[in-house]
């Protein structure tokens, strides 16, 4: 099942035909002429090459949400705008990804994926000063260049000939000892040759169309697996709610006959997806009377929810409120959002609001690689 199709609980896998594009074995050689384009932005506008014409320098980043080194850049990326906005230079953002070819598991240190509509929540979020076009839909430009991962930066003298093609600098977390940009743009602002103009990239690789298939076949994999639901009495709750482990928890009340709750539940679905590598449980809490068991479980089944599935037999809702959170006033659906001792970051009576959900379980987590906690099991590789 697709996650398009898990939202609306269709159960029929759908496979589009994958248009492919990938860069050349070489990409843009240096001095090359800078190939045209027209992108469309979070500002909901088409955007060319033309506009910035009259850039003594043009800075073209390819970036992207859900990266975790290119997060780590953010700052970088609009302090560098900011420190050459008025000298001659400027810069354009650009996502090379396709949005449905980045598998849910690769999302574990984002709240947001790579589509279109995902960029312009970012933009405001950071509060972007500079264009953020999408070059997901047919890649030819970042193809052309040959856009290897994110970040990766190319840099154009005044006649749009490529004298720069590599990293921002040296370290995305740690002490940056060459600003290798910076120092290409101060290079060709000053009239100069560049003195470093091609440097290694580091971060995730690009997201070619070619890679749609392996997004699905991950999908196909995960509909395979077991989804059973267990049962858990007030102490058992308890004991969860307490959280003497190292994983945050992320736990959902939820029922059959409660319709807010069927129409979230693929939510915590995609949620389990996307964290399931990183210190983090989802648990769900079905108020189905035990007579009901059985229904609760096909439903589970049919929205793939392999993950700890509970159903509670007390009818004790005073018992069970105190023993999960005693600020729960009892209605249904109730989330709440657990760190390792037990405290409640997050909670919500009613349907969640999935972006923000995400955004806090990422906070907590972390969104870098260098924010891992100790306990937390080694990631899965970037493609």
């Amino acid at each position: 099942m697709t996650r398009k199709t898990l939202l609306v609980l269709v159960s029929s896998l759908l496979v589009p035909g994958l248009a492919t594009a990938a860069p050349s074995a070489e990409g843009l050689p240096l001095g090359g002429q800078m190939p045209s384009f027209k992108l469309p932005g979070v500002d909901g506008k088409m955007h060319t090459d033309q506009e910035y014409k009259d850039a003594k320098v043009l800075v073209l980043v390819f970036t992207c949400n859900h990266c975790p080194t290119a997060q780590a850049y953010e700052d970088r990326i609009i302090q560098l705008d900011e420190d050459y906005r008025g000298k001659g230079a400027k810069l354009v953002a650009i996502s090379p990804n396709n949005a449905e070819a980045v598998r849910l598991d690769e999302l574990g240190y984002a709240d947001l994926g790579d589509s279109l509509e995902d960029m312009k929540i970012r933009a405001k979020q950071r509060k972007y000063p500079f264009p953020y076009l999408y070059d997901g839909e047919t890649q030819a430009f970042s193809a052309a260049l040959g856009v290897k991962a994110t970040p990766h930066v190319f840099i154009f003298d005044s006649a749009r000939k490529l004298r720069y093609n590599g990293r921002i600098d040296n370290s995305d977390v740690g002490k940056v000892t060459s600003r290798d940009a910076r120092n290409a743009i101060d290079d060709l602002l000053a009239g100069r040759d560049v003195r470093t103009p091609q440097t290694r990239v580091f971060g995730c690789s690009t997201k070619w169309k070619s890679k749609k298939a392996g997004a699905l076949a991950s999908d196909a994999r995960w509909a395979k697996e077991p989804v059973d639901l267990a049962d858990i009495d007030v102490a058992g709750v308890k004991k969860l709610a307490a959280n003497k482990t190292g994983n945050y928890l992320l736990v959902n009340v939820w029922a059959t006959w409660c319709a807010p709750c069927v129409a979230e539940m693929p939510e915590f679905v995609i949620m389990q997806r996307m964290y399931r590598r990183r210190n983090f449980k989802l648990v769900t809490l079905s108020l189905d009377r035990i007579d009901e068991k059985a229904r609760a479980l096909a439903f589970l089944k049919k929205v793939q929810a392999a993950m700890a599935n509970y159903v509670v037999p007390s009818t004790d809702r005073d018992a069970l409120a105190e023993a999960l959170d005693a600020k729960w006033s009892g209605p249904i659906p109730y989330t709440v959002f657990i760190a390792p001792g037990g405290k409640v970051i997050y909670r919500k009576e009613g349907r969640i609001d999935p972006q923000e959900l995400k955004g806090v379980i990422v906070d907590s987590l972390g969104r870098t690689y260098a924010s891992r906690e100790k306990k937390e099991p080694a990631r899965g590789t970037e493609r």
